[in-house]
């Protein structure tokens, strides 16, 4: 997917600067025409030599060439790039580009660029927790910045735990992602539902489940890569997103994401309805808090508004529907009937009886089956890889 792209490669100074040799060993072996620019303080961890040898073009720092004085152009850098990818980010250099100071050459690259921009955080742990560090991350993944999650393991200080700059193999990945997606989906719009929903009993308390979430906005992360208009109605998460372009709607109980379904679903052309939403919820919902008595408390509950069902009946010639089903027993007919009661075209089957799978774990492993009982099934994968898995399938059934 890299072969033939330009790519500008900014080191910063970082002791992960190490690892950028690496990724340049990777990046031209991949075919890519790399060219490096590296802060002043990079060159404390890591030697302009090095890299210009591994990327076989001059090494970038200054804003004009020692030898002549004459002057290097950000801009064209910038103009010249596919993708910027700055590998080791510092918490310095993150903190700049997130309020576009630009006292070096690669924070004018960055800011000059018009491509895509890859940054690979690295910091200890404790720089990496703090307030300001969250926010500056979050506010370039909200300008469409891509942030390659730094990881876990042992750090410079001799701490344990996350910051550790990703590996060179999974900032490839993360490129061979953006350069591999063929957009099949463009011009489609897609209604996404994610994460639990919460039934309240008083001012404090509620029914719900263990939903993360974190498949539902896989799935619309994958959607959005395809070229996809995603609108994504979440239940109360703490997750965030990466791209920019999907419409996040907030909800918390049943009967909000029934409202937002039934609204957004006659322009959707694709329905893919992952949450879990609660089926039962407290008939009346106490205006103060309940106190704690001697008595027992019984709780009266009513059936919430069944969300698939009515989607099912209101789907008309040309809409595509995905449901999802998570079953302890008799899964692939429990799987089935509900494609028929509830009109789904497809359905994503999870068993509990799979390590791995279901609520709160990084992975999952599905079966998907279609009205024909058609059945593929799929090994334990991370959750981003079965989202990629569900979004191809959607794919082959849908006319593009």
């Amino acid at each position: 997917m890299l072969s033939g792209k330009r790519i500008v490669l900014g080191v910063t100074g970082s002791i992960a600067a190490y690892k950028t040799a690496a990724l340049t060993r990777l990046l031209v072996k991949a075919g890519a025409e790399v060219k490096v620019v590296m802060t002043p303080a990079a060159h404390e961890f890591v030697t302009p030599l090095t890299l210009s040898t591994l990327s076989r073009n001059p090494v970038f720092t200054q804003f004009t060439k020692a030898e002549t004085g004459e002057w290097e152009s950000h801009i064209e850098l910038g103009l010249w790039a596919d993708a910027l990818v700055i590998a080791p980010a510092s918490s310095n250099t993150i903190a700049k580009m997130a309020t576009g100071l630009c006292d070096n050459l690669l924070l004018a690259v960055y800011l000059s660029a018009r491509c895509k921009t890859f940054f690979a955080p690295a910091m200890d742990l404790d720089m990496l927790q703090h307030p300001s560090a969250q926010l500056n991350i979050q506010k370039l993944v909200s300008w469409g910045n891509v942030s390659v999650n730094p990881g876990y393991g042992e750090l410079a200080s001799g701490l344990i735990g996350k910051g550790r700059m990703a590996e060179p193999e999974e900032i490839m990945a993360q490129l061979n992602d953006y350069f591999g997606r063929s957009q099949k989906l463009k011009g489609k719009k897609v209604i996404v539902t994610a994460g639990p929903t919460h039934e309240a009993i008083d001012p404090v308390r509620f029914i719900g489940n263990n939903s993360s979430g974190k498949m539902g906005f896989a799935i619309a992360e994958e959607l959005a890569l395809q070229g996809a208009e995603v609108n994504l109605i979440s239940g109360p998460t703490s997750l965030s997103l990466t791209s920019p372009s999907i419409n996040l709607m907030q909800v918390i109980s049943a009967d909000e994401m029934f409202q937002a379904c039934v609204s957004l679903f006659p322009a959707m052309d694709v329905a893919i309805l992952s949450a879990a939403v609660a089926d039962f919820k407290p008939a009346v919902m106490a205006n103060q808090k309940i106190k704690k008595g001697d008595a027992g408390l019984t709780i009266e509950l009513t059936k919430t508004k069944d969300i698939a069902a009515e989607l099912g009946k209101m789907k008309t010639k040309g809409q595509f529907t995905v449901g999802f089903a998570l079953e302890t027993e008799n899964e692939i007919e429990n799987a089935k009937k509900k494609i028929v009661s509830k009109n789904f075209d497809l359905i994503v089957l999870n068993s509990l009886n799979d390590k791995g799978a279901g609520f709160g774990h990084d992975t999952n492993q599905i079966t998907l089956i279609d009205r024909k009982n058609s059945r593929k099934k799929f090994n334990l994968k991370s959750k981003k890889e079965v989202a990629r898995d569900i979004v191809n399938t959607i794919i082959d059934y849908v006319k593009v």
